[in-house]
């Protein structure tokens, strides 16, 4: 049974490339509809991302219709119905209505219908099957209406059924429940999902990153990670330990530094203890390399970090640079069992606002000019005078430097 509401103020959809497409595929016995997650974010009042349109058009009516109106198409899934219009270097995708016939995860079978409840019932869950029309109703066929309402994260029909289509719905169903969702998972979706997490296997490693960090950030996370560690759905996703509340931790700490919340750094608490921790989740997740190095930075002696003191975080400061030693340091705090309020980590955390770690003011040609040789040795002796300027704690005028440049190069040339 279908039920219909009013999208209020939804300005989008009556200017701009969005009413353009409409207003192109509307009429002459086709209509079109914004589908998905722009209608859900505009009934939640949250900021609209990419709009996807659906049409009762088939693919190559969509793109005789582009072509008379001089727009450009690109042709981007159309043996799914897919046909992407280009509006003022704006992308909107077009597909056209839907019938699974066979489903196999992202390889099923389709054939194109003019039913909208039957294009929506194939959708994953409520809250995503719902449609607005150029007139702002919005066209519902599956209950999304009173989920949004609710704030409920439900499957469309038997869960069941909706995971063995695709198994990164198991995934997808704890991200959008830490987006969009209030209190805990669905219980019949839960269920299915602990029911199916074997399926977790068959997933790409880039489909599950992209999932996973989208689901480090979203503001209900901590809900939904520690309800799949309960259902034991971490471990064939992370291949190893989790720590849900090293992870809980991070985002009060985050929030209480005021910080915007980073996934890698959040991946982090959840999941590295040592850098070796970092290495498996490099693999499992086919992680970038930005990604890798920040989680191996973390893992690396973490627990080194705790009650230092200003000169010691200085030192820190200095040679991790202020990202690495930030995400270092607050891994320690979270997993050091004190609250986000603690003092003593808020000084050691905000180190990097009130302190800018100066350039080491000495050169190779300052040892040049003492009988060091070029190569190798200069640099071992520039190490050297390096350590010592940071152990005196950072000096700057020149006869402190001339000390520390006289003492290394004495040194280099007793040891060498």
């Amino acid at each position: 049974m279908s039920e219909e509401k009013l999208l209020d103020g939804a300005s989008w959809l009556k200017s701009g490339a969005t009413a353009l497409v409409l207003n192109l595929l509307n009429g002459n016995g086709e209509e079109a509809r914004v589908v998905g997650g722009a209608v859900r974010n505009a009934l939640l009042n949250l900021p609209i991302g990419d709009v996807d349109i659906a049409t009762t058009a088939l693919p190559e009516e969509v793109i005789r219709r582009a072509r008379a109106a001089g727009i450009k198409s690109v042709p981007t899934g159309i043996e799914h119905g897919t046909v992407t219009l280009v509006v003022d270097s704006h992308p909107l995708e077009v597909t056209t209505l839907r019938e699974d016939t066979e489903t196999f995860g992202r390889k099923a079978k389709v054939a194109f219908g003019r039913d909208w409840e039957r294009d929506a019932e194939r959708r994953d869950f409520t809250i995503n099957g719902l449609s607005v029309d150029a007139a702002g109703r919005v066209h519902d066929y599956v209950g999304g209406l009173d989920d949004i309402a609710a704030k409920r994260v439900r499957f469309i029909g038997d869960p069941n059924q909706r995971i063995s289509e695709d198994y990164l719905r198991i995934l997808r169903f704890f991200r959008i429940h830490a987006a969009y969702g209030a209190g805990e998972p669905d219980r019949p979706g839960y269920l299915a999902c602990i029911s199916a997490r074997a399926g977790l296997a068959t997933l790409s490693a880039e489909r599950v990153r992209l999932e996973m960090l989208k689901l480090m950030v979203a503001d209900g996370a901590a809900v939904s990670i520690a309800a799949m560690a309960e259902g034991g759905l971490l471990l064939p996703v992370l291949g190893g330990l989790a720590y849900p509340g090293p992870f809980r931790a991070m985002i009060s700490i985050e929030r209480a530094l005021g910080l915007a919340p980073d996934p890698v750094r959040r991946l982090g608490a959840l999941a590295v203890a040592v850098t070796e921790d970092a290495k498996r989740l490099s693999t499992r997740l086919r992680l970038t390399n930005a990604e890798t190095k920040a989680l191996d930075s973390m893992g690396h002696r973490w627990w080194r970090l705790g009650g230092m003191n200003e000169e010691t975080a200085r030192r820190r400061l200095y040679r991790l640079g202020e990202d690495r030693y930030r995400d270092r340091l607050l891994l320690a705090w979270s997993r050091s069992g004190d609250d986000s309020q603690s003092s003593s980590w808020r000084q050691l955390a905000t180190l990097p606002d009130r302190w800018a770690a100066p350039k080491f003011p000495l050169k190779a040609s300052d040892f040049i000019a003492r009988g060091v040789a070029q190569g190798p040795p200069l640099g071992q002796v520039l190490g050297l005078a390096e350590d010592a300027w940071l152990a005196a704690n950072f000096p700057l005028d020149e006869c402190a430097l001339k000390v520390i440049a006289d003492q290394a190069a004495a040194r280099f040339a007793r040891d060498g």
